[in-house]
Parts: structure tokens; sequence; C-alpha cells
């Protein structure tokens, strides 16, 4: 897969890379990539090389960036909270509408909630 950015090429491409937040920083795609693997059934395992679960991870990192959720002053109230349902179907339109990636759309959800736990595990780790 060429010509698109993985989420962490952007942000260290913006101008203010330096003051991103640490907990953004936390974040390893790799290691993000074999917990994933690991919520995973076998069957949609083996559907999906590396690249296609980096292209879910990065999916998800845009509509971070496009609802805010980056920002670096951006304080999440209750009202605010992440809706689940609303990232999963932007991830599925996104690679509905990329002629290149062939998913089906159920394994697109295991994906999300995935890499969703992953995100929690680094946030409780540290």
């Amino acid at each position: 897969m060429t010509g698109w950015l993985t989420w962490k090429e952007s942000i260290l491409n913006t101008p203010n890379h330096a003051a991103m937040s640490e907990d953004i920083m936390k974040f390893d795609e790799d290691d993000a990539v074999k917990f994933i693997r690991g919520t995973l059934p076998n069957s949609v395992n083996e559907r999906y090389s590396d690249d296609e679960i980096l292209y879910v991870i990065d999916t998800i990192w845009d509509w971070y960036e496009k609802n805010g959720y980056l920002s670096l002053d951006a304080e999440v109230t209750d009202d605010e909270l992440l809706d689940e349902d609303k990232l999963v179907a932007y991830v599925k339109k996104e690679i509905k509408n990329d002629n290149e990636m062939m998913m089906d759309p159920e394994d697109v959800g295991l994906i999300v909630k995935g890499e969703l736990q992953y995100e929690e595990s680094i946030d409780n780790s540290f």
C-alpha cells in the first residue's frame, strides 16, 4: 500500500508534533497489530495481512483527527465520548470507497473493536 501516510507519520509531519500528547505517542502500530490479532477469530486473522489491519488503524486515527480528538487543546466531555458506532460506520465507508481494499464489513467492526481495546490497554498500563 503506497500513497498514504500512517497516522503517526502525519502527526510527525505537523509543525506542532513535539507538543503532541504523550498518550498518543505511546501507541505502537506493530504492538497494535499483534494485540488486534489476539482479539480476532482465526478465520478473520487468516483473511487479512498486517498492512490491511494497519489500514484500518490509520482510518480510525483519520476519523479521530477529523472529529477533533487529536487536537492539543481537546477536552472531551461526557457528551463527546467516542461513538463507536459512528467510528465503525466511518471505517466501513472509507474501506468501501477504497478500490484496492476488500474487507468484510463484519470483520472491520471486529478489527475496530480490537484497536479500541488496544488503546484502552495502553491507557491502563501507564
